[in-house]
């Protein structure tokens, strides 16, 4: 195994700072057929793929997320802006949480914001949450760097040509635990959502 610990450490944290999000202003502003959202979104997000091989989104995903109420259904078989936006978020949330989970969390906002409610947008959402996105990333640089350096410094009693293996195994299972413990955090805000129709405050 050949793991150089600083230079895998540096990629992790520049990856980072390379982290970018589809801005409204890329969506086109008219409505889209199935084949021109699922290569927007792919041409738009190639960067999250872990393999190149991988699917942003197919249309048999975005057709099971219109059954089962996480996107409102497309109009003469086209997807406006707003669609796309609703993907978007179903999409980052889909690897956290289950679809009963984001179906809790978006249905409310669906109804109240989408289709151009005049106090309010879903594009307007939207922005306000991603921009979030660059004030967060040097706190989660430092708290990644920590739990690393924490690592670097187990398992010494195990034998030196383990080490390496076994430093990154703990490094992993901090960045593990963290995730586990903030997925049970979300779970539990999510469960005190209310249900509530469009208009109901």
């Amino acid at each position: 195994m050949t793991i150089n610990p600083d230079d895998l450490i540096n990629s992790i944290l520049s990856s980072l700072s390379r982290v970018d999000y589809i801005k409204p202003e890329e969506i086109p502003d008219i409505d889209l057929y199935m084949d021109q959202v699922t290569t927007f979104m792919d041409t738009h997000m190639a960067s999250t793929r872990r393999y190149e091989n991988d699917k942003i989104l197919t249309k048999t995903m975005i057709n099971n997320y219109a059954k089962n109420d996480l996107l409102p259904p497309p109009v003469k078989k086209k997807y406006s802006k707003e669609h796309m936006l609703v993907m978007i978020f179903i999409y980052y949330f889909k690897s956290i949480l289950s679809i009963t989970d984001i179906q809790s969390l978006l249905n409310p906002i669906t109804q109240k914001y989408f289709k151009g409610n005049p106090d309010f947008s879903i594009e307007q959402l939207y922005e306000e949450v991603f921009s979030l996105e660059e004030t967060q990333v040097d706190s989660l640089k430092a708290d990644i760097l920590d739990k690393y350096n924490v690592s670097m410094r187990t398992f010494r009693d195990a034998p030196e040509e383990d080490q390496e293996f076994l430093h990154l195994f703990a490094f992993i299972c901090m960045l593990s635990f963290d995730v586990y413990l903030k997925k049970q955090l979300i779970e539990k805000l999510i469960d005190t959502v209310p249900e509530f129709s469009p208009g109901k405050k």
